[in-house]
């Protein structure tokens, strides 16, 4: 035990160390509410931690989100305006859970600091709270953005696809600053959550015009072909994690390893090798340098909670979420 306090100490102060150096001259910092609103993480973590308690399957709900969010127009909260032709609405938004949590959020942070914390670092930071509540390492999270006061579904055009290829994922990672450790590290998030089948049933059946995907254990198939019927019930979901899909873990890199990723996507990360060998570092495998998932997954975090960050007169706070003042 005093092994394991220690290491988790050790890892804790050099995340620290990471986010601090990370996040200098990005416009946000970490205690930016310390004087302003200095309940501000504790008022987000008790509301994520209460509508977690009853129903914890919000997590990655919360967590994809903010994803979404980052990659449209920047971490600016769009995805949470509603409206007509708003990111909200576009096809790669409609399955995402989570929006009552921020509300929640936003309107105890209202009566507590009324016009101070804006509900792009509520998204960031409950995000944050998603993944401790589900058994992750903590990390710090820089706040200070403001809120965007544009949200258009035509700009939802660019988004990680369960089709991609490895190559199309750095693309789409590369264009916003991330590189393919923070592609593998941040697509482990995959690690809680499910997804329907619609996603991947073309994996299933036909894939090559000759039976399944070949990269599916053959062993898998029957189990995901019972969960998703040839032709029908494209809206069941399925963990992408295949065992663990409510415990922030390394386990949805070992079904990578072990032919069970549920995507097309996810997979192959496996079968690329500029991708396996952070999947292969994340397990601890053929005596590569370790790396510990939770900790390069707050570094990852922090990175992407920066892209495109609204300051000062660039932005807004909200009054309420859903709604441009």
């Amino acid at each position: 035990m005093d092994g394991v306090f220690i290491n988790k100490r050790f890892i804790m102060i050099a995340l620290f160390c990471i986010v601090s150096t990370t996040v200098h001259g990005q416009g946000t910092r970490v205690g930016f509410y310390a004087t302003t609103c200095p309940k501000a993480e504790s008022i987000v973590k008790s509301t994520v931690q209460s509508h977690l308690n009853s129903d914890p399957t919000l997590a990655a709900g919360l967590l994809r989100m903010h994803f979404h969010d980052c990659f449209v127009r920047g971490c600016d909260a769009s995805v949470l305006v509603t409206g007509s032709a708003t990111e909200r609405t576009a096809f790669a938004n409609l399955e995402l859970r989570g929006f009552e949590v921020i509300d929640d959020a936003k309107t105890q942070l209202e009566a507590a600091c009324p016009g101070v914390v804006s509900c792009a670092d509520i998204l960031a930071l409950a995000a944050r709270d998603s993944v401790v509540l589900s058994g992750g390492l903590s990390w710090q999270v820089p706040t200070g953005r403001k809120d965007g006061r544009v949200s258009q579904a035509s700009d939802v055009n660019n988004l990680p696809a369960p089709t991609d290829s490895v190559d199309v994922q750095k693309q789409k990672f590369a264009a916003k600053g991330l590189n393919t450790q923070d592609l593998v590290t941040l697509v482990g998030g995959h690690t809680i959550g499910t997804t329907a089948c619609q996603f991947f049933s073309n994996r299933l059946y036909n894939f090559t015009g000759n039976g399944p995907d070949p990269s599916i254990d053959p062993s898998f198939v029957p189990q995901l072909q019972a969960l998703c019927p040839q032709n029908r019930g494209g809206s069941n979901r399925v963990p992408l994690d295949t065992g663990s899909q409510l415990k922030f873990d390394t386990s949805y890199y070992a079904n990578l390893r072990n032919g069970r990723g549920i995507l097309e996507s996810d997979e192959a990360l496996w079968n690329d090798a500029s991708t396996k060998m952070f999947v292969q570092r994340y397990l601890g495998l053929r005596g590569l340098l370790g790396l510990s998932f939770s900790v390069e997954f707050g570094n990852s975090m922090v990175k992407m909670g920066n892209i495109g960050v609204k300051t000062g007169a660039d932005g807004e706070i909200r009054k309420i979420c859903s709604a441009f003042n």
